[in-house]
């Protein structure tokens, strides 16, 4: 099926690289996408994605181009309906949100209704594209904002949000029945973002602390109190590592040791990873010196959380 994604406009690469857990993209501007689906209902596991939609169509972002498609598609809805119309600013000038949206309402057969529509047509300006769209999932976001870590049984500071958490985790592009493994699981924020979408989840830590803190936090996980040097794990065992690599002070290991750290832990993952599958490593340094000499580096990311704090997001096979 072919869906039109309206994308976060937060990070200038991760939004369109998490599609590919859903679909492959055929078409993108700046915070849209356009991607074959085999499976719709799937992209409801997205984070970077604002409003998943079933797409319709497309043309130039002029008013009488968007009439000229409505006229071409000849659109009827037997359901109350909303016209709801979204411009991405840019160098253009556009047509004002109300006329396209007052156009899109009288453009449709069907009833309307403003304030309780069952069914929902988006159109996104974007560039030198209008892209129309049917709604199927709106507001992905807000699942992820409502449940903060500070709200789990165990909570310890500085750890990942969920949504950043869940965009990792899609990248390694992991799908529900396989199993996914966290090295350096801390808290559970990785292992409990694969839960939700059905994966089985495999997390080990060297903190005894940790590990009980996991333990509270995801209850179904499978943990272990390892050496991310030495994984008590079979060899090609697992279909995804997605990771957050330890750093910073509070980590009980000297600043010279933590280049042996990352190569001794990049050993084992690749020893314990499936034949062609992903890890997605995060750490707070440049290791695709270290990760190439051991995968093939898929994707490179680079996320500012803070003046001190830049996420380094590799992709690996």
């Amino acid at each position: 099926m072919k869906m039109l994604f309206e994308l976060s406009g937060e990070h200038p690469t991760l939004p369109y690289a998490e599609l590919e857990c859903v679909g492959r993209i055929c078409d993108r501007r700046d915070r849209v996408a356009v991607a074959e689906c085999p499976a719709p209902a799937a992209t409801d596991r997205l984070a970077l994605t604002h409003t998943v939609m079933e797409y319709l169509g497309e043309c130039e972002p002029t008013a009488d181009a968007v009439r000229a498609l409505l006229a071409d598609l000849a659109l009827t809805s037997d359901r109350p309906f909303a016209a709801r119309v979204k411009i991405i600013p840019g160098s253009r000038e556009y047509p004002s949100q109300l006329a396209l949206e007052r156009l899109i309402g009288y453009g449709i057969a069907g009833p309307v209704s403003l304030k309780a529509p069952e069914t929902v047509y988006r159109a996104v300006l974007t560039e030198d594209r209008c892209y129309l769209g049917r709604v199927i999932y709106s507001d992905l976001r807000t699942s992820y904002e409502s449940r903060s870590p500070s709200t789990r049984p165990y909570f310890h500071p500085g750890v990942m949000m969920p949504r950043t958490a869940r965009a990792l985790l899609n990248l390694s592009l992991v799908m529900p029945g396989e199993v996914m493994a966290d090295p350096f699981c801390g808290t559970g924020g990785m292992l409990e973002e694969g839960r939700r979408i059905g994966v089985r989840v495999v997390g080990s830590d060297f903190d005894r602390t940790m590990i009980a803190g996991s333990r509270l936090n995801v209850p179904e996980a499978d943990l272990l109190l390892a050496d991310a040097t030495a994984l008590p794990l079979r060899t090609g065992s697992v279909d995804a590592v997605v990771t957050d690599l330890p750093y910073g002070q509070s980590v009980c290991i000297l600043g010279e040791n933590f280049t042996r750290l990352y190569e001794g832990a990049l050993d084992e993952i690749g020893r314990v990873l499936k034949a062609g599958r992903r890890a997605v490593v995060v750490t707070h340094r440049d290791i695709r010196e270290i990760a190439a000499a051991r995968f093939t580096i898929v994707q490179y990311h680079e996320q500012r959380v803070h003046k001190s704090l830049t996420r380094r997001i590799l992709v690996l096979e």
